[in-house]
């Protein structure tokens, strides 16, 4: 009946891409749809289009064969199983665009048939697959209807499909038999739960890494405003200490997932998570903290400042809802210039990594790229090292 086993809705996205991939190497027949045509053309002369370790060796072997990329929306009525790489969005008041979700199956639903298999991949507002399964149902579509979050790490995501169990969902047994044996296929464990449990254990892993994140990042803040190493005392307090081992060290958070789920989790409980708000507000402001601290120390008016790292975490290229941006911007208004560099990304304004370190006074660490750690740096150069990835601390000069 169906030309596909799996048809990947957004397959060329960060999330969607290793998904198909790991699929496709599991041996299921694959499309990729998306509208992206410049990342078809890359997977089609065979480049990947993104960094994802292992994803060059996996797409030599499958694309062409049982992987296959298209802008073509009537992919989706040729598969059996339609998943969909696509989110609830947040506003400019930070509450969820439940609208945006619902347009999006009026989009493809005249593409839906019978007897599909459609599962909901990317993190949604609480409630939203028991709508999206009443909106096709009412629309006349006998489709099946489940929530299996992604709970993968970017850049890793096919090595965490084989050491991660997989979250299933759905609204009946046979349909969640169905689940279970797809992502089986990629995965040695499964953990079934009901659709409004799946999607709050999405949220509840982002928003506990984002406020597990705010905590070192307020504790970094306290040890900073006294005078005192912050990583000194982490290594103090976690050496051999295993009740602390998930204590992390301090740094900017942020990327398209974190943020925003932690602000859909506050609307959901009606804007009483005062915890999540907090968190928020402290991951947000480290920008303007780290500024501050400079200031306190040294003049910047008269100080070029160079910004190592632009992307939202080290050793990825993706730069989507980067701090180091709103750090820049910052800088821009206090310093006399500002310039920045990042390995990973291609952006004209950027300039080499050597270029930076020769022409900065102050050279702020803002994104961990191992790489970082082998800089040669001249002497007297400020640095602002808040990962620690010299060792010396999140503020030094350079001897």
């Amino acid at each position: 009946m169906y030309d596909y086993d799996i048809c990947v809705v957004g397959g060329l996205g960060h999330v969607g891409f290793p998904l198909g991939l790991a699929f496709a190497n599991a041996g299921k027949r694959v499309v990729l749809y998306d509208i992206d045509q410049n990342k078809i053309d890359m997977l089609a002369s065979g480049t990947i289009p993104f960094k994802e370790e292992g994803a060059q060796q996996i797409l030599n072997q499958v694309y062409g064969k049982n992987l296959y990329a298209t802008p073509d929306i009537e992919s989706i009525s040729k598969s059996r199983f339609v998943i969909i790489i696509i989110g609830t969005p947040v506003d400019e008041y930070l509450n969820p665009k439940y609208t945006s979700f619902i347009n999006f199956f009026n989009g493809i639903i005249d593409y839906l048939k019978d007897g599909q298999h459609v599962i909901l991949r990317s993190t949604v507002y609480p409630q939203t697959t028991e709508k999206v399964y009443k909106f096709l149902k009412e629309s006349g579509k006998n489709v099946r209807v489940s929530y299996c979050p992604e709970r993968i790490a970017q850049g890793i995501a096919l090595k965490e499909f084989r050491t991660l169990p997989q979250i299933v969902s759905s609204f009946d047994d046979d349909a969640l038999d169905e689940v279970k044996s797809l992502f089986l296929a990629i995965a040695d464990e499964v953990v079934p739960l009901s659709p409004l449990e799946a999607e709050l254990a999405k949220l509840f892993t982002n928003t506990w890494r984002y406020i597990s994140f705010a905590t070192s990042n307020q504790f970094y803040q306290i040890a900073e405003q006294n005078g005192v190493d912050f990583y000194k005392i982490h290594h103090a307090v976690t050496y051999n200490y295993p009740r602390l081992k998930g204590f992390a060290g301090a740094g900017l958070t942020a990327g398209p997932c974190l943020h925003k789920d932690t602000m859909q989790l506050a609307a959901f409980s009606n804007n009483s998570f005062f915890l999540g708000h907090a968190a928020m507000l402290i991951n947000e402001g480290l920008p303007n903290f780290i500024v501050q601290t400079i200031k306190q120390r040294n003049k910047m008016n008269d100080k070029t400042i160079g910004i190592l790292g632009m992307t939202f975490k080290g050793d990825i290229d993706d730069n989507r809802d980067s701090l180091s941006y709103k750090l820049k911007k910052i800088c821009s208004i206090e310093a006399k210039s500002v310039v920045c560099s990042d390995p990973y990304l291609d952006d004209p304004e950027f300039i080499s990594q050597s270029d930076l370190i020769d022409r900065s006074d102050i050279i702020i660490i803002a994104a961990p790229h191992r790489r970082y750690a082998q800089a040669d740096l001249p002497p007297c150069k400020i640095v602002v090292d808040i990962w620690n990835m010299f060792g010396k601390g999140t503020y030094f000069t350079t001897t």
